[in-house]
């Protein structure tokens, strides 16, 4: 008998145990058994060989006629060819390199076989088809009923690993299974009325009928709910134990100056966050906060007071930003909305002012030197950087705040690392552009207390967005051209975004599709900037932005497109987040097939951010039904983030959906889909959360701890510790 960590070599022997291995990573009765089938079929009734037609899926009783193996034609192995009757007619079963077989295929003998009819050379055949042998003097009608009503199971196979084989060897091994522990507490199982894990390995491999199978399927799916939400439970109450520096607001202080000296109101839901925030951080244990929104519904104002409350107290704020583009941007932003209250020491500044300072890894050495010192000794009460503030030569007087922009850009030793340069552990704040449905928010973030602003502030304005056939309708990308000269004309700018930096130089095509005369695509922003300041956009000033520009440049750059310097900035992604330009009021995005729905919504937020309304055109050359095409009508059709997000998921597969395909690991997760299990996920949170408050440490379910064990080993969990 065999347990679930039982090797595979000690059930199936050598040789079955090194093909599951190379075949789908198998090595234990358990790897195997999690190999899932896709789906079923079922053996119908009975069929007259007179009657098959091709590619029809039969069971037919007959007896065995004549047996014969010979060699393959022109390649090595052979063929066992046997022909069976049922009285009226004739048919061919074929079995590649099985000449095996010919001890059980004896003539004489009669059999049920089951498969899909094919043709060779205008003859009727069932190749490698399913087969039950009648022994003697058994009974065949109770043979056919079990036979021709079975459920099969059909496996994602492998060249070398049919699903066949593949359903052999998980017989084998369902059938040499022990009595085997379940880890699912029994109070939970039999409230959700689950089948025990050795009924559910057994039902889905085996099963009687559908109904077994699907129950069998709960069981699994909710399994991994369950272990997901437990570790993200027992992780939550594991921070909620940590000690940290309570940091409540103060009267008279820097948030309340910020406040009075905002330009405009704050919307109902920033100051519901606001209040949420303003609690966590006046407790005694860190905050770990997740703050999703809508672009441009105002996150970067609510970050901003909650580091001012941290400054008030004595303590220091951190924000961690991806890019050098976008810790510049936040740094313009914040030096913009504090004016004098970020003017701590200098002439001018508030009283009770602080200073912003900025740790880039491009900066020059004197000014690395400036803004360390000013880190480390308190004197500025916010730093702003990079990837650089991670380096040991960056310390801090008193961190209280660590505030993480676009936290899916981030690692978690990249954040445990900011975090560690503090005296006691800091509140955390992690903010995301891209909208997350609820469930998959409390699947990947179920650790984190989550804040959502789903209003944009008043005066926002609209973004029309449509998509360019640039292959059916090149006269309306010339049109397109034309419009972004009528906005600079207004006095307003523009974006043209490209999704590569450097491609081939440019051909007279490229000129010619650049005028849409051509089917050419342009991928690049050095090949296409230069194209269009000699071309369509000649006598505007045309810069461009990308990631591989020295910080000096990319700062410059980004500077004078915000004081209307410029007025076509040709880019790539690097301006997807956070840069807030007002004036700039058009977007053309090339090759808008090659971004995600999430991507497009987050790029086409960088216009519309001013009084004027905004336009946005996705220029594709995808065809008319493809899925591509689809993608982008769906994000022209809509300005709804939560809504585009859920679309975006639907089409990617659930590793990207969890991080998890960049961990180069398989995952725990193979049945459940955060969408698609919406109700599952929220009564597997609900159990985790009761049976973490009712026994922590898991005391009680040892099973339990080594299941979660196995799971915590894999390096593909560091995706829930996003907080």
């Amino acid at each position: 008998m065999a347990s679930l960590d039982t090797k595979l070599v000690n059930v199936l022997g050598d040789r079955t145990a090194k093909a599951l291995e190379t075949g789908i990573g198998a090595k234990t009765v358990m790897d195997l058994l999690r190999h899932y089938p896709r789906r079923y079929e079922v053996r119908g009734e009975l069929t007259d060989i007179s009657t098959l037609k091709p590619n029809d899926d039969v069971t037919i009783l007959a007896e065995i006629f004549s047996v014969n193996v010979r060699p393959l034609h022109g390649r090595k192995g052979t063929i066992l060819e046997v022909v069976v009757t049922d009285g009226s007619a004739k048919l061919s079963l074929t079995f590649f390199n099985q000449a095996w077989r010919e001890r059980d295929l004896r003539v004489g003998r009669q059999g049920l076989f089951a498969g899909k009819v094919g043709e060779f050379n205008n003859k009727r055949q069932l190749a490698h088809p399913d087969y039950e042998l009648i022994t003697d003097g058994a009974d065949v009608d109770s043979a056919v009923d079990q036979f021709a009503g079975k459920f099969l199971p059909v496996y994602s196979a492998t060249g070398k690993l049919p699903s066949w084989k593949l359903a052999q060897c998980i017989a084998l091994a369902v059938e040499a299974l022990d009595d085997i522990p379940d880890f699912l507490p029994e109070r939970i199982r039999l409230n959700h009325r689950y089948p025990t894990l050795r009924e559910a390995l057994t039902w889905l491999h085996n099963p009687t009928d559908l109904s077994q199978a699907e129950s069998a399927r709960q069981r699994l799916t909710f399994d991994e709910a369950f272990l997901l939400q437990l570790l993200l439970a027992q992780r939550k109450d594991q921070l909620r134990k940590l000690s940290a520096t309570a940091r409540p607001a103060r009267l008279g202080g820097l948030l309340e100056a910020f406040d009075l000296s905002l330009p405009f109101q704050l919307t109902q839901g920033q100051r519901e966050v606001g209040v949420e925030i303003e609690s966590d951080l006046a407790q005694s244990h860190p905050m770990h906060r997740l703050l999703q929104g809508e672009v441009g519904s105002g996150k970067t104002v609510l970050a901003i007071r909650a580091m001012l409350a941290v400054v008030d107290s004595g303590g220091q704020a951190a924000l961690l930003a991806p890019t050098e583009v976008l810790a510049q941007q936040h740094l313009r932003t914040l030096k913009k909305l504090l004016g004098p209250l970020g003017e701590g020491g200098m002439l001018g500044g508030s009283d009770h002012a602080t200073q912003v300072t900025l740790i880039t890894g491009s900066q020059s050495a004197v000014s690395r030197r400036e803004s360390n010192a000013l880190a480390a000794s308190g004197d500025a009460g916010i730093v702003i950087g990079t990837h650089a503030l991670l380096s040991e030569s960056v310390a801090f007087h008193d961190l209280g705040l660590v505030v993480v922009d676009e936290q899916h850009r981030f690692g978690v030793e990249q954040r445990d690392g900011l975090k560690a340069k503090a005296q006691f552990p800091p509140h955390l704040l992690v903010m995301t552009a891209t909208p997350i449905p609820r469930t998959v928010a409390m699947t990947i973030f179920g650790d984190l207390d989550v804040s959502t602003l789903r209003e944009l502030p008043l005066g926002r304005q609209p973004i029309t967005t449509h998509v360019i056939a640039s292959l059916e309708k090149p006269a309306h990308l010339s049109r397109a051209w034309a419009r972004i000269r009528e906005e600079v004309a207004l006095g307003h700018q523009a974006y043209v975004v490209a999704p590569r930096i450097s491609a081939s130089s440019p051909t007279d095509a490229d000129m010619e599709f650049l005028f849409g005369n051509a089917s050419q695509e342009l991928t690049s922003v050095e090949e296409l900037a230069p194209m269009l300041h000699a071309g369509p956009l000649s006598g505007l000033r045309v810069a461009i932005l990308h990631g591989q520009l020295n910080s000096d440049e990319k700062e410059k750059t980004m500077s004078a497109f915000a004081y209307g310097e410029i007025d076509v900035l040709v880019s790539t992604t690097v301006i997807e987040v956070g840069v807030d330009v007002p004036n700039a009021t058009m977007m053309i995005i090339m090759d808008a097939d090659r971004f995600g729905v999430s991507q497009l919504h987050q790029l086409r937020g960088r216009v519309g951010r001013g009084d004027a309304a905004g336009l946005c055109l996705l220029v594709t050359t995808a065809e008319p039904e493809s899925s591509a095409r689809i993608r982008l009508e769906a994000v022209a059709a809509s300005n709804d983030g939560f809504e585009l997000s859920r679309i975006d998921l639907e089409q990617r597969r659930e590793g990207d959906v969890l991080g998890v395909s960049q961990s180069g690991t398989r995952s725990h997760l193979r049945l459940l889909r955060v969408l698609r299990d919406e109700s599952l996920i929220d009564l597997a949170r609900k159990d985790a959360q009761d049976l973490v408050q009712s026994d922590p440490l898991l005391s009680h379910h040892p099973d339990l701890i080594q299941e979660l064990k196995k799971i915590s080993a894999d390096e593909s969990v560091d995706y829930i510790d996003k907080g």
